[in-house]
Formats: C-alpha cells, structure tokens, sequence
C-alpha cells in the first residue's frame, strides 16, 4: 500500500474542497468483517484527476457522478478519478475486513464472557480501512455516520445519535468539519455511564466485564473531566465544540487514547481492576486532560500537513500538564512531567534519528508516524513551558485565543501560530522558533563555580554546550536553586531567574548577580524546570547530592537532581555505581510515589545493561534493599507502599519471599495481593525458574480476561526454558492470527539479562528474521514489536556489527529502521560504560 506523500497531498488539497461524507456500516454480516457504503460529495476543478483511498476485502462497486466505475481499477490502496466536475457525487461499496492491530475497525472478543466489541481507530491514515476517503488532515468535511448493529449493541460515535436506534438501526447528526483520521465508533453491549456539565452531555463506555471497576472510579472520572473542561473554557474562552464528549475505554488500543472529537478512545488498562498508586491515577488524569486540550490544537483547528504535528501534540502535552495541576488533586503534575516525559524526550533527542520539534518536511504519512515520539510530545511541550517563562502567560493565552478565531474549523501552520504569538507579544518569535522547533537535539548547561579565600562566589558562571553535530546554542530562562542543610532539612534559600544568551562569550554566562554571595551546599541549575536542557552539577554540589537529596522537601527540585543523576550515567561522565549508592541514600525516604516509580525504571534499566553480568547481581540486591527499607517505612495500604512492593518484587533474587507473598503469607500490613499484584509475583518466579507452566495455567484459568491472557503470554514468553523461547519467538515473528497485545506481551518477556545464554542464539535470529516479520505488521505494531524484541541485554560488539549490517539495507519498513536505529545507540552507551 502506497503511504501519501506531502507532495500528492498538497496537489489533492488544491483541487479539491469536501463537502460531505456521509457514511453507511453493516456490522451485522459476522466475524470477518462488515459493509461499507459512504456517498462523498466535493468540489474540484473541472476536468481534474485524483485518486481516492481505500483499503477493502472486496471493493463492490464505485459511482462517480452516476456513472459506475469499473471496480478492477483499484490500485493497492487507491482508486482513480478522472473527469471531475465543479460538483461531484462519489459513492464507494465495499467489503471490509476488522483488525486485531489496534488500526482500522477492531474486533474483540472478551475471553471473560465472551461478547464482541469493535472501535474505530482511523489514524494516522487508517480511515480508509473503514470507508473511502480523501485521506488527508487538510481536506475536512461534516461526517453523517449511520450503523447497522445487533439490536442488543450499544453504537456511540463522534455525532450525537439522531433520534433512538431502531431494529439495531443507530444514526448519528452530521458532525462539525472533521479530518479524516479523526473519525470514530464503538459498538457492542458497552456498560455506559452519564453525566452533564454546563451544557455538554458526558459519557464513560467499558466492556462489560470492566463495569463494576469503571463505575468504581466513575465519581473521580467525572469530577476531573468537568475540572479540565472548565478550566479549558477559562484559559481560551472558547467553549467546547464538538457537542457530546464521551470517553471510551477500549481493549487492545495501541496508544494511550486518540482524541476523536466528541468520542475519545482510551486504552482501557485505564478502568483499574486492582490497586494501583497516585501516579498511575496521575497518569489517567493526564491522559484525559491531553486528549480535552486536543478539542482546539488538533480538533478545531488541524495541522495542514504532518510536519506541523507539534501543533497537536506539544500543546495538548503542555496544556494536559498545566490542566492537571491547575484544575485535579495531581497539583504535582509537572513534578511528574519534569521526572517522566522529560526524561523520555531527552533520551529521544540524543538518538541518531532525532529530528526538530517542527521539521522542515515529513515526505509521507509512513514516516510521519515515526515522529509521535519524546521529541513532539515531551520536548515541545518543554518548549512552550520555556516560551510562556519569556513572554509571559498572558500574551502567550492571548494568541492561541486568537488562533482559534482565526482558524476554527480549519487547517493551519507554524507560521500561523507565530504570527499570533508575535502579535499578541509583540515580539518577533522567528528567531526564537528556528532555535528551538528548527533544530534538533539538546543543551547541557555546566555549572562553573570559583570561591573566595571566605567561602564566598567568587565567580559563578553557566556553560552551555552543544553537540558537535548539532552546534546550536539556544536562549534559555532557567531558574538557580541555592540550597542549604538547616538540620536534617534541606532549604531553599534562594530562587533567581536568569537569561542565558547564547552569544555571550561562546556560551558563557557569568552571573554577577551571585558574586559575593555565601556558597551555597546545593547550586540547582533549572531549579523550577523551566527550560529543556541536560545539567550538570558543579563538583562540590554533586558530592553533596547524596547527603542533601534525603531532606530536601521540593519534590520538582528532587526529580530535577534525580534527573541529574540518571543522565550522567547515561552519558557515562558517572558510574553506575554511583547511581545505586544515590538509590541506597535516598530512595528508602522519598515521598514522591512517581519519583520512586520512575527511579526504579529508569535505573533497572542501566543496571541491567551497563554493568557487566557478573557485577549487575550485586546492584540489583541493593536496589531490593532499598525498596525493602522504603517498603517498611511506607504508610500501609498506600501508593509508596505498593510502588516499594513492586520495585523489590522486580528486584529480588529470593523465591521464598515470592512464594510466600504469593500464598498471603508474611505479607506487610496493608498491602492487598490482588490479581495483578500476583501477576508480577509469578512473572518475576518464572524469569528466576522457580515457577513454571502449571503455575501459570493455575493463575491464568482464575483471572479469564483479556488481562490475564496478556499476562500468561508474558510469563510463558519470561520461561527459562528452549521450548517456551521458540513459541515466543514464532509469535513475535511470525504470527498474525493474534492481536497485537499477545505479540507485544511475548516480545516484553522473552529477554531477560538473568537468561543471557539461553536467549544467545536469538541475537542473530533478530538481525535476520525481523525485517520479513516487520513486512507482516501495520507500521505502529511493527515499530512497537521490533523495539521490544530487540536484544537489549547483549551488550556486545557483536551486536551493533549486526545492528550495522541490518541499517545497511535499503529495503527495511521504517519502524523497524528507527527502533533498531534507537537501540543500537542505546547499546552503544552500554558499550562505552562497560570500557
């Protein structure tokens, strides 16, 4: 199938202008798939020709204008138009297939009890999947959607239904202008609850078998929904526009939600069935308030071409934190941001296939895919964060409120935005933007610090570097934290702001404002993190990081030195040992349960990679202990007592201790062994060998659900076993008969560094057997496959000799080229630590 390029796409969006889709699904026809008639009515230039795409089992019958059309004409994915009129009429039949990817119209069948479901996931460029379309962002138009269902399914979709469904009949009013990718359904017997808040009709779908946790939850789901709702109409004063906002949590979804105006679809490990921590909660309310701010940056007003995919993405990544904090009980959101997204996007900008938050072009609608990634979600947002600090909140609101009058219902670019913010700032932001959408990778800022004869500054100065093959220095505001031990405390005694102009003397700022100053025990650069840049400490400051980080109370200031901490292991300037001496001295005591959760992931994994196999042992049990000491300081029954519980599950070498928790035998206090809790207890027993297939069957056959069903897979893939490697591999490489949950669950178990020799022979077979197995899958689950079935844990030359050979080929789709492009840099870091 041929990916449309921005080229095709602006030759069509000059012909062309949509009118109307009006769209017409049988779902009635059994397991394969359904029927699909949609009418399109648009305008063109007289005489033109174009193509429109679809992607059918069996393509009936297409009119155009009255006149059939020979069906046969079809080409791959698209169809031919020639002869157009000022006016046109194009009717399009066809047999349609579901998906189990996560793409298209997917079908699901819940193992708990059986019943059908199907969602509608028409992005990037999957709506053809679906129905004939012009498919393309800049080419919107009203859609009227009707369906054809059991008459015992419930049918919700991006239009308010028309009227009461009749003999399973459900039609739905034509919608405001939408894209194409943002057309969306759900049908089945979904469990529904309703709320309305000023004026918009709420709703919250789940399958069935979800419907006691979902109404658990249902209060909060609500409560944050109406927040950000209300606080989205006071910061733009523009109401929502798309009528009803329903939220549906669907199974096996690929992302973390898709912001269809007027039906969100969420992945629907969102309806808890078990305990989970604030952050995770954190998370949900994030996701909810990203999806809401999509209602203008992406919904009422739409990139014209992918390469303004910030325009969705940074702001609805910006936006959704700010929401959550302002509006939710996760006040502490950017805390969370500054911990976890940052941190994913400055791994992403440091990659080779890093790229500009706004770059220059993006050929196609296949490698527009690539760019959902750190760098347009966490570094965008990081970079409007820095643009409000310079402008200021009100001038920055000012001008995305006149973006939204400007271009509601519409398409727009970086040049529109710009000239918005220019005029409603009054400053020129070209320069700005070149600096900072323009170009690609990431600052460090040094702290220099010189004292006197008395313990004073004598000079304090902030260096700031760029990478050789990116030398770009950036205009950055940051914050400067002077901290000092007041008893077991840790105070701030100090916040400045200052500018860092990137053409004062190569880089260098030297801040007079501090000479003289009394040394501070702590100097934090980018305390506040306001600016999207790596720091690093001056050497007194980092000496004293394991003393001070304990009783140092901010917990945005702990996450930025955590964040120090992590990055300088990563670019091998500190040991790995370090990082575990800074776990021993202040992970048992902090507070903050997203910083606990994201110190125990991103650590696990350079222990687990940079430390040769025979010292990583010995690191991982000090990694247990530390969560053994917070889990005994832990309040019962909360979020850091079972955020400590599974870090020291993850951690532990001692199969009795499993084995007992698994049995409710010793268990701390509080802490509730429910169904995934005893999930992760099995999955660690089966990687250290101390639990096997009739244990797996045993906790399989009491939890039948979709969940449960990934688990096993996961665990059988973990076996330590040659038999159980090899179904996990043919899964990953070769199968497509199961959905994309069962391979990703299988490619998540199937390395473990404790299983190093008996993994070895599926180093080469990665190498060799990905590409083929790559060509099987849509583009999202093959770059998502590939990058977990890559062979993280052999750190060897070797590998990246093999890695070589394989980017060498021209012929590899290109999520298996950027997920082996990424890891094989990360491997090379491991590489270079272990030197």
């Amino acid at each position: 199938m041929r990916s449309l390029t921005r080229t095709e796409a602006a030759e069509r969006a000059a012909l062309l202008t949509v009118e109307s889709y009006t769209v017409d699904l049988d779902l009635t026809l059994g397991d394969a798939g359904f029927r699909s008639t949609v009418t399109i009515r648009f305008r063109a230039t007289p005489g033109a020709a174009t193509f429109v795409e679809i992607k059918p089992a069996r393509l009936l019958a297409v009119r155009l204008n009255d006149v059939a059309l020979d069906a046969g004409a079809l080409a791959g994915n698209r169809f031919p138009l020639t002869g157009l009129r000022a006016e046109n009429t194009l009717t399009v039949e066809a047999e349609m297939a579901y998906s189990n990817t996560g793409e298209g119209l997917h079908r699901f069948v819940d193992p708990a009890d059986g019943e059908t479901y199907l969602y509608a996931m028409s992005f990037l460029d999957e709506a053809q999947r679906i129905f004939a379309a012009f498919d393309q962002p800049d080419l919107k138009a009203p859609v009227s959607l009707a369906v054809t269902a059991p008459p015992q399914w419930t049918v919700a979709a991006n239009g308010a239904p028309a009227g009461e469904p009749r003999d399973g009949r459900w039609e739905f009013a034509p919608t405001p202008p939408l894209a194409t990718y943002f057309v969306s359904l759900i049908a089945g017997p979904y469990h529904v609850r309703r709320d309305e808040h000023d004026g918009v009709p709420l709703a919250l779908y789940c399958r069935r078998s979800l419907a006691a946790h979902l109404d658990a939850d249902a209060d909060e789901l609500f409560t944050i929904t109406r927040a950000c709702l209300d606080r989205f109409h006071a910061l733009f004063g523009v109401r929502y526009p798309f009528g009803t906002y329903d939220q549906a949590f669907v199974p096996e979804f690929n992302a973390g939600a898709m912001e269809n105006p007027g039906l969100v679809t969420l992945r629907d490990d969102y309806v808890f069935r078990s305990a989970v921590t604030d952050g995770q909660r954190e998370q949900r309310a994030t996701t909810i308030a990203h999806e809401m701010a999509h209602m203008w940056f992406g919904d009422l007003v739409t990139m014209r071409w992918w390469d303004d995919l910030w325009l969705n993405e940074s702001f609805a990544e910006y936006m959704g934190t700010r929401v959550t904090a302002e509006a939710t009980r996760f006040a502490r959101a950017w805390t969370t941001f500054g911990m976890r997204r940052k941190g994913w996007g400055y791994a992403a900008d440091q990659r080779p296939s890093t790229h500009p938050v706004a770059p220059p072009e993006v050929a196609d609608a296949a490698r527009a895919l690539l760019n959902f990634d750190g760098i347009s979600y966490a570094k965008g947002a990081s970079v409007l964060r820095q643009l409000v600090a310079w402008v200021g909140d009100e001038a920055f609101l000012a001008g995305l409120c006149a973006y939204f009058r400007a271009h509601a219902f519409g398409n727009a670019t970086l040049a529109d935005l710009l000239s918005a913010l220019s005029e409603s700032s009054g400053r020129d932001l070209s320069g700005w933007a070149d600096l900072w959408l323009r170009r690609a990778q990431v600052n460090t800022l040094r702290a220099e610090v010189t004292l006197d004869g008395d313990g004073r500054y004598a000079e304090v100065a902030v260096v700031q570097t760029a990478p050789p093959n990116h030398p770009v220095l950036r205009p950055h505001r940051i914050g400067l934290g002077l901290y000092d031990r007041a008893g077991a405390d840790v105070t701030l005694r100090e916040r400045i702001e200052v500018d860092l102009d990137p053409a004062a003397d190569n880089g260098r700022t030297v801040l007079a404002r501090l000479r003289g100053e009394r040394a501070a025990e702590l100097l934090l650069l980018n305390d506040g993190d306001l600016t999207f840049a790596k720091i690093r400490l001056d050497p007194a400051s980092a000496a004293a990081v394991p003393a001070l980080l304990p009783g140092l109370a901010d917990p945005l200031a702990r996450a930025v030195l955590w964040g120090e901490a992590i990055d300088a292991v990563r670019d091998g300037e500190r040991p790995v040992a370090d990082l575990v001496a800074l776990i021993l001295a202040a992970l048992p005591v902090e507070t903050e349960v997203v910083v606990v959760e994201d110190v125990l992931a991103m650590s696990r994994t350079l222990i687990d990679r940079y430390l040769e196999p025979g010292a990583r042992p010995a690191a991982v049990g000090h990694v247990a202990q530390a969560c053994g000491r917070l889990l005994a300081a832990a309040p019962a029954g909360g979020s850091l007592q079972l955020a400590a519980a599974r870090g020291l599950i993850g951690a532990s070498a001692d199969p009795a201790l499993l084995t007992d928790w698994l049995a409710n035998r010793d268990v701390p206090a509080g802490l509730v062994v429910d169904t995934d809790l005893r999930w992760t207890l099995v999955h660690r027993l089966t990687v250290l060998g101390a639990a096997g297939e009739r244990e797996i069957a045993a906790e399989a056959a009491s939890d039948r659900s979709a969940t449960g069903q990934q688990w096993a897979a996961r665990c059988r893939a973990a076996l330590p076993e040659a038999a159980a490697k090899e179904r996990a591999w043919q899964v990953i490489v070769a199968d497509t008969t199961v959905s994309n949950r069962i391979v990703e669950a299988n490619a998540e178990g199937f390395w473990q560094p404790e299983q190093l020799e008996l993994t070895a022979p599926y180093v080469a077979r990665y190498f060799a057997e990905m590409p083929a197995a790559a060509r099987l899958r849509t583009g999202w689950v093959a770059e998502r496959v590939a990058s977990l079935a890559f062979p993280h844990y052999a750190v060897a030359a070797t590998t990246r000799e093999a890695a070589a050979a394989l980017l060498a080929r021209d012929d590899l789709e290109p999520g298996l080229r950027r997920a082996v492009t990424d890891a094989d840099d990360d491997l090379g870091r491991a590489l270079r630590a272990r030197c």
